[in-house]
């Protein structure tokens, strides 16, 4: 599946979409270069997988260009060393690329197709834990979590992700209304104060589930403790 056409592609994604606009993390340019993009959407897509532009995945749901995706995982500072919660498995390329990257990665996703095809799309990685529930809930069973990241903006930075984020930790998460008046920020947790750095403006799909799930309510895990 990953012939030499579309490393071709993804090299050249790398160095026109990534390099040039500024993104210098060595190990994340490695990650792009090494996860094939194209088999994370669905067959009719793969010629335009390496385009800098998001593509849908069913269900309402995309995959965030390429340059986005390497905007989010630079601002989280990944070692190796991490664990990593992703809120909105979707596509699967984002988690996998994590993965590289980081030590553990727990990853949700509401859609339940979405999740069930990941569980196969991911099963190569050892180092990735799936559930299938409301994001608004983050997953407190394994936190708290070096690092979060967020695939859907919610309207407002829940609650709940700022309780499951380490003392020093680093959470990147687009946040505000459908369409283009979205903001991606870098949040930086210390103690009792949190820091909000604005990184650009974005157009991301709105984080679905119960937004009161952050107060204590509904949701169900299913975890993948195998994966």
């Amino acid at each position: 599946m990953d012939n030499e056409k579309y490393r071709f592609l993804r090299e050249k994604m790398v160095e026109e979409q990534i390099i040039s606009r500024g993104i210098s993390d060595k190990r994340v340019i490695e990650a792009l270069r090494k996860v094939p993009r194209h088999i994370f959407v669905d067959k009719e897509y793969w010629d335009l997988a390496y385009e800098d532009r998001p593509l849908p995945i069913g269900s309402g749901q995309t995959i965030s260009q390429p340059y986005i995706v390497a905007l989010m995982t630079e601002s989280l500072e990944l070692t190796g060393k991490e664990k990593v919660l992703e809120i909105g498995t979707g596509s699967g390329y984002q988690v996998a690329i994590l993965a590289e990257l980081a030590k553990e990665v727990y990853t949700v996703e509401i859609i339940t197709s979405l999740y069930e095809r990941n569980k196969k799309l991911l099963s190569g990685y050892k180092n990735i834990k799936m559930s299938n529930h409301n994001g608004f809930l983050g997953w407190k069973e394994y936190s708290p979590y070096d690092r979060i990241i967020v695939t859907a903006a919610p309207d407002h930075i829940p609650q709940t992700f700022i309780e499951q984020l380490k003392d020093g930790g680093i959470m990147v998460i687009p946040v505000g209304p459908p369409g283009w008046n979205q903001v991606l920020y870098k949040v930086i947790k210390r103690g009792n104060n949190i820091k909000k750095i604005s990184l650009c403006d974005v157009a991301f799909v709105p984080m679905t589930g119960n937004r009161h799930a952050e107060n204590g309510g509904g949701g169900d895990e299913e975890n993948d403790k195998g994966n």
